[in-house]
């Protein structure tokens, strides 16, 4: 369901953030992330001069190299455009994501790294995206891969007893959700149908 009808107005700014998750042949993953920002009006910037309406202020791309535990092996940043000169001399600096995990912690072991002067503003907002497509793009590929090994040699397609890796990371998969008892009733955590009939 779109949003509601809005009162009339104008476009003034617009950001965009393109995240793309990609399996490579060598059995790593390429998480890439692209970010613009463009104005609907000219202005003019003290060094790169006068910009027109639709001129990227910000440009930015970043690409995530990372195993099937998603640890990140390598790291690409790139400024192409940015409001001063000196902007894309920080990338080097994002070599501090190699060897940290996309999980638990990620957000705060990326800010103590490459937070305020250390990093950059932009290309850090799009490290949480990148995060979620990489999430998105691995376990999907590799819980179909267990599941068609173990169909193959004759086991269950899932260990009932294995923790599911998103149980309690959204409301929808709350341990006493509907969805949980439906699909994980080994982790289900609320009122059973004895529980609920013992009332």
């Amino acid at each position: 369901m779109p949003l509601s009808t809005p009162t009339a107005r104008a476009p003034i700014h617009t950001r965009k953030v393109t995240c793309e998750g990609f399996r490579r042949t060598d059995g790593m993953w390429d998480i890439e992330g692209h970010i613009t920002d463009v104005k609907s009006y000219p202005f003019h910037t003290d060094e790169r001069g006068h910009l027109e309406p639709g001129d990227p202020i910000h440009q930015m791309w970043m690409r995530l190299t990372v195993d099937d535990q998603l640890t990140v092996h390598a790291v690409e940043a790139v400024t192409e455009h940015s409001p001063y000169r000196a902007c894309p001399s920080i990338t080097p600096r994002f070599q501090a994501l190699v060897g940290l995990r996309v999980g638990p912690g990620w957000t705060r072991a990326v800010k103590d790294r490459l937070g305020g002067p250390h990093g950059c503003t932009h290309l850090v907002e799009l490290l949480g995206p990148m995060a979620t497509t990489a999430f998105q793009t691995v376990f999907p590929i590799l819980t179909r891969e267990k599941a068609e090994k173990a169909k193959a040699e004759g086991h269950p397609p899932q260990d009932r007893k294995e923790r599911p890796v998103l149980l309690n990371m959204c409301h929808i998969f709350s341990s006493d959700g509907e969805v949980v008892r439906n699909h994980w009733p080994d982790h289900y955590t609320g009122e059973t149908a004895v529980d609920e009939a013992a009332e």
